[in-house]
């Protein structure tokens, strides 16, 4: 992994580099070359000059007596030919060479020759036009710059002065710049490349080190945690977030032990006391007059194994993906009237009166009424199952907005404030309720994920007296059963 980003980054920034060099070095070479440009258009500036300062005639100069001034132009051609390998052409008005300047063509004849070529003629008429130029042209075949000024006196073009050098003299001393530049640029490179390779080996190694514990996780080994660090937030925030998934995935992995372990016990628990009790009678060991009692014992544990199993099967069904809802519109007040009802026997038995407040009436509902009613019947058999003789439970539906609440409470002696916490927890049962029908500790988390399904809530309220028990349902939406209400 380290050498792969290593390359990937170091290719970026080589290009990154190259490019900024790249660009670098044309700005830098166009400037030296305009910069020399420049430096020739002033040296033909100041011959003009001179030329334009006869009060006689510019030709004099050249052809007449003025030694002295002849002589300095003379000296200005050669210095500007040693400056800048270029010669000095200068022309009157009519084009015509004025031939004192003997620096101007002599070294070169060619030079001559080359003011018939197309281009410079051009040129020549431009600055005899009074315009100033810098042109690059071909000049025998090879590259050349010609910069170009005009000789003015009393307002009028006497002639001008042309200046001419190869290109590749000018380009070779914007060439010198590559040798200190490429120095430069492979310092940076190399500089570069440290810091590339420590920054790239600090964000390596977390990522190394969580690929890692990614494998132990995979061998089951979910107490595994990974060092943030810090000073890469990008990687910090990925540790952290690895920690925070290998907490949850502990979290879960223990949670599937301990359904595993409870479902075990459960299940063993029944199978056990049935096993003892058959293997009793067919040995002897229970004499055949009290065969009666124990399979009546048996049939209770089938009916608890039935259970259970039911119970895990309808949670596995809650908790599969592709499980959905058949929701309708119906009375809630009518399904807890036929909850009653159905268990009106249990009721009698125990003297338990039973106590509607429907507030809401009709209160019509949209919800699946099948898994609702699995709901309603586990809360109304843990009330009575955990309130004693002479109990009473109470029913209320209560509108608010578009919600309807539904509470089932009883007078019976509470929860423990230390289990209160834990009345949804899978398998969890209190020590009464091992006294008192033997439940299987799924009721609760089965109503609770049920609710979770429909988008709702159910909840342990606090209450001065007993249990009670409220979980939120969507009100009915169609007009005709809100109109009723």
């Amino acid at each position: 992994m380290f050498a792969k980003l290593f390359c990937m980054f170091m290719a970026v920034l080589l290009l990154a580099l190259g490019g900024v060099g790249l660009t670098t070095y044309a700005n830098m070479r166009n400037r030296q070359i305009d910069a020399r440009l420049g430096e020739l258009k002033k040296q033909a500036r100041e011959i003009a000059y001179l030329a334009s300062q006869n009060t006689a005639s510019a030709a004099s100069y050249f052809f007449g007596s003025d030694t002295t001034t002849l002589d300095y132009l003379n000296w200005k051609a050669a210095g500007v030919y040693d400056d800048f390998g270029a010669y000095i052409l200068v022309v009157d008005r009519r084009g015509q060479i004025m031939t004192n300047l003997k620096t101007a063509y002599v070294q070169d004849p060619g030079f001559v020759t080359s003011l018939n070529q197309k281009d410079l003629n051009d040129a020549l008429t431009q600055v005899l036009g009074g315009s100033e130029i810098s042109v690059r042209a071909m000049v025998d075949g090879a590259p050349t710059f010609t910069v170009g000024v005009p000789f003015v006196q009393d307002g009028q073009v006497l002639g001008a002065v042309l200046i001419q050098t190869k290109a590749q003299t000018i380009e070779g001393e914007a060439r010198d710049l590559l040798p200190p530049m490429l120095i430069v640029g492979i310092g940076a490179a190399i500089l570069a490349a440290l810091m590339v390779f420590f920054y790239t080996r600090r964000m390596v190694r977390p990522l190394t080190s969580m690929a890692e514990a990614a494998g132990r996780m995979a061998e089951g080994q979910f107490d595994t945690r990974v060092q943030a660090d810090q000073t890469v937030p990008e990687v910090g925030q990925l540790a952290d977030s690895f920690n925070a998934m290998a907490e949850k995935l502990s979290e879960l992995e223990n949670s599937r032990r301990e359904f595993v372990a409870n479902v075990s016990h459960e299940l063993r628990s029944p199978i056990t006391s049935i096993r003892g009790f058959v293997e009793g009678m067919e040995d002897g060991t229970i004499p055949p007059e009290e065969h009666g009692k124990y399979l009546s014992i048996v049939a209770d544990e089938t009916k608890r194994l039935s259970k259970l199993i039911n119970d895990l099967l309808a949670l596995s069904r809650l908790e599969r993906d592709d499980a959905t809802l058949q929701c309708t519109d119906f009375d809630m007040n009518e399904m807890l009237r036929r909850a009653v009802i159905r268990r009106m026997n249990d009721l009698d038995r125990k003297h338990m009166e039973v106590e509607p407040d429907f507030r809401l009436d009709p209160c019509m509902v949209h919800a699946d009424s099948d898994r609702l009613e699995q709901v309603v019947v586990n809360l109304l058999d843990n009330a009575i199952k955990f309130t004693p003789e002479g109990g009473k439970i109470r029913l209320t539906t209560e509108g608010s907005g578009d919600l309807v609440t539904v509470t089932v409470w009883d007078n019976g002696p509470g929860i423990l404030p230390e289990d209160r916490g834990k009345v949804f927890d899978r398998f969890f049962t209190a020590d009464r309720a091992h006294t008192a029908g033997k439940g299987t500790g799924l009721g609760l988390s089965i109503c609770k994920r049920i609710m979770e399904f429909h988008g709702q809530s159910l909840r342990l309220l606090d209450t001065a007296e007993g249990t009670a028990f409220a979980f939120t349902l969507e009100k009915a939406k169609n007009e005709d059963t809100r109109k009723q209400e």
